[in-house]
């Protein structure tokens, strides 16, 4: 469970949010996750997935879960011969969640007048206006139509999301600077960190992972989401050249085939691991790996490992990722070539530089998503209040002329991004 957020007054614990998710929330735990389980503090949240389709199902319904306190999480279950009419099954699900937060509805009251938060574009069109949303916020992870299968309408449809938004977040410091050209209210918030969570890496009384135990070698080690964004030639070489030493890869491989990963006798391809555990993982790492691709599904990530790994009190060495060189050069051995990167794996595994490991824990300790929530929920509520500034007649005509506009295309975005994650 998260740290409590700040002491608020009374009157700030009534903002509840209708998500629209490509990721699920049994995924990877990471930005969406550590933010809205924090945010729930505050208000409601309804997380809505892409759907899900069934070719025995006769009837749509939303199926509705409560993974935490007052997160409701919204899995739409459609027929099967809706497969591949994004159109279709958007307005399906739509009407689903209004039958769902109506005043006689399973949720009741609870989504009244609610901020509408978006991690997709893909089903803004369909979805802005249908609520009697009080604000639009979009918070944007990556760039995503530079992803591979990216829907060919996904440009179109942030451009309307980001017009259509009172407030935009990013992820990345580059994805900032490029929001901030199509809007006004753009605010770069990184990756944050559960740093009593990571710190438990460093504490004696933590067992290793069972597969840690007794290896008897230097390890290697990356946790995070196993796909096009790694340089898998990097991989290679580095378990070539340290053949003395194992390279251990934990997380879910998508939209890369398993069989085309590395294999070597020092190469260790562990799997999904669940968020809980990942400290007892990287408590055996010496040496923590970014060994990202350079290309355009990287160009705008700014990976949330990064200071998770700083947590946990290990060296890092990470290829020059644009966010990763602007926000961490100081605490990150960055490497510009595959020669650099393994000498700079070498040097780590030898000779740890102890200082640059104090210095990553420090800045993990003043980057913790607690704060970072914090700030976003204060910019948020100031968004809602101009809005609500407005004139009347702006604000009143925002809402319908929304609510049941057609959409077009036939993908989701998650059969594009396949679950994409850190």
């Amino acid at each position: 469970m998260p740290s409590p957020l700040p002491h608020q007054a009374a009157d700030t614990l009534d903002v509840s949010l209708i998500v629209h998710s490509h990721l699920r929330w049994d995924f990877v735990w990471q930005r969406p996750q550590q933010i809205l389980s924090r945010l729930s503090q505050r208000g409601h949240v309804l997380f809505v997935e892409e759907p899900v389709y069934l070719d025995d199902l006769a009837t749509p319904r939303l199926d509705v879960s409560l993974p935490l306190p007052r997160v409701h999480r919204a899995v739409p279950m459609l027929p099967g011969h809706l497969r591949g009419s994004y159109d279709e099954s958007i307005g399906i699900i739509r009407d689903l969640i209004r039958r769902q937060i109506a005043a006689d509805g399973p949720l009741g009251d609870l989504f009244e007048r609610p901020v509408q938060w978006f991690y997709t574009p893909m089903p803004a069109p369909a979805m802005i206006g249908a609520f009697n949303e009080r604000g639009v916020v979009y918070d944007c992870m990556d760039e995503l139509s530079k992803f591979r299968f990216a829907p060919t309408e996904l440009v179109d449809r942030e451009r309307y999301l980001v017009a259509e938004s009172d407030v935009v977040f990013t992820g990345g410091y580059r994805l900032s600077k490029a929001k901030s050209r199509i809007h006004h209210n753009v605010h770069f918030f990184g990756c944050g960190v559960d740093v009593d969570h990571f710190a438990r890496a460093r504490s004696e009384d933590l067992p290793l992972a069972p597969e840690l135990v007794g290896i008897g070698k230097k390890v290697m080690g990356y946790f995070g989401v196993i796909d096009e964004r790694l340089d898998y030639d990097l991989l290679r070489v580095l378990a070539a050249r340290h053949h003395d030493a194992e390279l251990v890869m934990v997380g879910p491989v998508v939209k890369v085939d398993p069989a085309e990963l590395p294999q070597a006798p020092n190469i260790r391809w562990l799997g999904q691991r669940q968020y809980a555990e990942l400290p007892s993982y990287v408590k055996g790492f010496d040496v923590c790996l970014m060994p990202f691709a350079l290309n355009e599904a990287t160009e705008y990530i700014n990976p949330t490992k990064t200071l998770e790994y700083m947590a946990a009190g290990k060296p890092i060495v990470s290829t020059a990722v644009s966010d990763v060189v602007h926000n961490f050069t100081p605490v990150v051995a960055v490497a510009d070539s595959r020669d650099d990167f393994v000498n700079a794996v070498r040097y780590a595994l030898v000779s740890p530089d102890v200082s640059m490991i104090a210095r990553g824990i420090e800045q993990a300790r003043a980057n913790t998503w607690e704060s970072i929530v914090a700030r976003m929920d204060r910019i948020v509520r100031e968004a809602l209040r101009v809005r609500e500034e407005r004139p009347a007649v702006v604000a009143g005509e925002r809402a319908p002329r929304r609510a049941d506009r057609p959409v077009r295309g036939n993908r989701s975005l998650a059969g594009a991004a396949d679950e994409m994650g850190d």
